[in-house]
Parts: C-alpha cells; sequence; structure tokens
C-alpha cells in the first residue's frame, strides 16, 4: 500500500513481537558457516531476511524455509554459485557478507538499493588497500566489485561509524588460517550489537576473547557447529507497541527475554524515567495507559534505532526532550534525523533538529494530516504510533517501506484497534 489513513484511536491488547532481526541476520551467516544442518526457530521474514538468505545461498549454502522457521545446509567452503549478491535495502546483509567474500577469492559483486548504494564501506576499503584486495566501486557506492584472499592479522578499526563492521569481521577471521585481532581506534558506539555478535558465535562454536573495552582477540581455523536456535523477540519492535500501549489503553508485548543483551531492551528504563507505566510478566512487557508522561534526556550512542520512536512520544509528553549522541542516524535508511523532525514538525510537533541530535518540546496533542515516510521503515511506524494523539486523521505515505522489517505491522496494528480508513 502506497498510503495509509488513520483514523484517531487508541490501541489495546495483546502481541507476539516479531523476532530479532539483528540476532536472525547472524544466526542465518553462523548456520551457513557450519558443516552440517541447524534449525532456526521463530524467523519473522522481512525483506532484510529475505536478502540474507538469498545471499548465503549465492554462496552454496542450501536453505530450507518454513512458515516461522528455516533449516540451513551450512557450507564452511563457501562456493559462489552466483557472484551477483543483492542485499536489497539491509545494509547488515551487506557489511556482514563483504569480508566473508573477500575471504573466498573469486569474483563477488554486491548491489542493493535505495540508500543502501550510499552507506559508506571505508572501513572495509582501507583494510582491502592494506593488504592489496582488489575491489572496485562507482564514485564510492554500490555496485562493488570485490576479489581477493583476507588475511589473518591485526586489524585497526574504528569503533564510532557502525558496529557492523566488528561483526563483519568477527564472522570471518575464525575461519582464517591464523590468529587474529580486532583492535579499535576509537570507543565502541552500539556495543550491545557486538554482544549479540559474540552471544550467537558462541552458540555456533566459535571462541572470541575480548581484552578490555577495545581488542577482540581471534584464534584462526576454527570451525562453525551446527545448532538449533531459536530467535527471541526484538525490542526495537516492541517499542512502537509500548508507546502505544502507554498513550492508548494499554498494549502486552509477548515474547521478550528480560536478560535480552539486545540494547533496544534500553526501552525499559527510558520509559519509565518518561514516567510510563511498564512491567515484566514472564516473557511478556506490559505497558499500561499513562497519563503524564515526561520529556527526559536520551543518550542514544548505545540504542540509535529507538531514537525516532522515542522523538514521537517526546512530541506528545510534557516538558521539553534531548536526544544526543545520534549523529550516525543520518546515514541509515534515510537521514533519520532530518526525517522525524521534518514529518513531526508537518503536524503540529516542535521538533528542532541538531547535528548530533533533536530538542523537542512536546505538546498535548498533534494536529494530523499527511506525512512521508522518507522510505524508512521505522520513520513510519514511529509516526503511527502517536496517530491516537492527533486532532484529526494522519495519512502517511509511502506506508509499505515496512516490509523491510515488519510487513505484518499494519495487520497488527489493526488487530490491537488501529483504525485505517
Amino acid at each position: 500500500m502506497e498510503y495509509v489513513h488513520i483514523n484517531p484511536a487508541k490501541l489495546n491488547g495483546k502481541i507476539n513481537v516479531p523476532s530479532s532481526k539483528s540476532i536472525c541476520h547472524r544466526a542465518i551467516i553462523c548456520a551457513s558457516l557450519g558443516d552440517g544442518v541447524s534449525n532456526l526457530e521463530n524467523i519473522s521474514f522481512s525483506r532484510d531476511i529475505y536478502a540474507t538468505c538469498n545471499a548465503v545461498e549465492n554462496l552454496g549454502v542450501k536453505i530450507y524455509r518454513g512458515k516461522s522457521n528455516l533449516t540451513v545446509k551450512g557450507n564452511p567452503r563457501l562456493t559462489v554459485k552466483n557472484p551477483y549478491i543483492n542485499c536489497g535495502q539491509s545494509g547488515s546483509t551487506l557489511r556482514f557478507l563483504v569480508p566473508i567474500a573477500a575471504a573466498i577469492d573469486e569474483k563477488i559483486i554486491f548491489t542493493g538499493g535505495g540508500k543502501l548504494i550510499d552507506r559508506p564501506l571505508d572501513v572495509y576499503y582501507d583494510i582491502f588497500d592494506n593488504q592489496k584486495i582488489y575491489y572496485k566501486n562507482f564514485n564510492g557506492k554500490l555496485p562493488l566489485i570485490l576479489k581477493g584472499k583476507l588475511k589473518p592479522g591485526d586489524y585497526e578499526v574504528r569503533g564510532d561509524i557502525s558496529s557492523q563492521f566488528i561483526t563483519g569481521l568477527l564472522f570471518v577471521l575464525p575461519i582464517l588460517d591464523g590468529d587474529s585481532s580486532v583492535n579499535l581506534t576509537t570507543a565502541l558506539e552500539s556495543r550491545p550489537y557486538v554482544d549479540i555478535t559474540l552471544d550467537v558465535l558462541k552458540k555456533f562454536g566459535i571462541k572470541v576473547c575480548e581484552d578490555g573495552l577495545k581488542r577482540y582477540v581471534v584464534r584462526g581455523r576454527q570451525k562453525y557447529e551446527s545448532s538449533d536456535y531459536r530467535v527471541e523477540g526484538d525490542f526495537s519492535q516492541a517499542a512502537f507497541w509500548l508507546v502505544m500501549g502507554a498513550l492508548g489503553n494499554g498494549i502486552v508485548c509477548c515474547g521478550l527475554k528480560k536478560d535480552s543483551l539486545q540494547g533496544d531492551r534500553m526501552i525499559v528504563d527510558i520509559l519509565k524515567k518518561m514516567g510510563v507505566k511498564v512491567k515484566w510478566t514472564g516473557n511478556s512487557l506490559i505497558a499500561m495507559p499513562s497519563d503524564r508522561i515526561y520529556g527526559s534526556t536520551i543518550d542514544a550512542s548505545q540504542c540509535p534505532d529507538l531514537v525516532p520512536v522515542l522523538a514521537a512520544l517526546a512530541s506528545v509528553s510534557c516538558g521539553t526532550t534531548e536526544i544526543k549522541n545520534a549523529g550516525r542516524l543520518r546515514i541509515k535508511e534515510s537521514d533519520r534525523l532530518k526525517a522525524i523532525s521534518s514529518e513531526l514538525n508537518k503536524i503540529g510537533g516542535h521538533v528542532l533538529e541538531k547535528e548530533d541530535g533533536l530538542l523537542i518540546r512536546g505538546r498535548e496533542r498533534l494536529a494530523g494530516g499527511e506525512v512521508d515516510s522518507w522510505d524508512d521503515h521505522r520513520i513510519a511506524m514511529s509516526l503511527a504510533s502517536v496517530s491516537s494523539r492527533c486532532l484529526n486523521p494522519m495519512t502517511i505515505k509511502g506506508a509499505e517501506c515496512v516490509k523491510k522489517s515488519y510487513p505484518g505491522f499494519w495487520k497488527d496494528f489493526m488487530i490491537l484497534g488501529g483504525n485505517i480508513l
């Protein structure tokens, strides 16, 4: 659907939260590198997850898809069946698989669409230059042509651009024919994503030693083991429903893990700080109707994906909210700082865009009206999350972009009482 027209309504009910997209990517890649069959359960199929599945199949991996599961017959030798790997708009697919492809020593061509074409890969290009691995791009953009043989060694990598580069290296270094290390030259932002990587690697038999906060030591010649693995619920997707529950009549989010390593579990503490009534019941997280929600200061360095929905919530809260350390959001599927501030302001919000964050003065109600998703799934879902606080209907242009991460979002929205005209 190109547009959704939402009549303001308070949502209520129970929802099974989709599985973590971040963990799904990692489990599929680890299973693909294993020598045997892995069974992955609780898979939520989105465009990004399909992109990773298709990519590893091009590298000789066999995948059998069920309704909500995958059976993966790994191929640790990685044979190129199709050199053209289309990553769609998935940054994880691209950045996780580029270093793996660089270890195969066959010509591989990475393509993609949307903003992914422009997403920086300079961290890898520096490594390829140092190791004299052939690559070619088009003025720094995709497609990327790659052919080389990645060597073990000591890798110097910035930690403040994207944790995806560190994860990509941690996938491939264990299977090289010598020991390696990843040495961070800056502080690591989005550290929880690397923690997730280490946890999934461990489940598939790979050992990585974390030496302090800025060094990872990786023994070479390791072998990935096949594994049966169940993916937990996604806190970044739950965040939309938690906000809608707080602004509505309460929503129960099922399938979450209380002690999860996901950085976006911070949504619980942030919401509580803002006055939202949130509580755990087993593996379910409940957001109850909250009459008074207050502005707050939010450090987004470890939870960047939460910024759009928190900005939306802040726009209908009491007082002022400052979101800081969010500059990396400018190179996501959209410039998310500009996108969410522009669209909230269109419907009556008061959001000031700063270089690396947002300053938001809350209002009791928004006016409603037409907004644009910027072809960004998180922008579309964040705008929908405050539709109940609009005086008039909200029309979201480009609503189909939710298929990137959550194809069933609009269906679930209506099941919980959302009124799509």
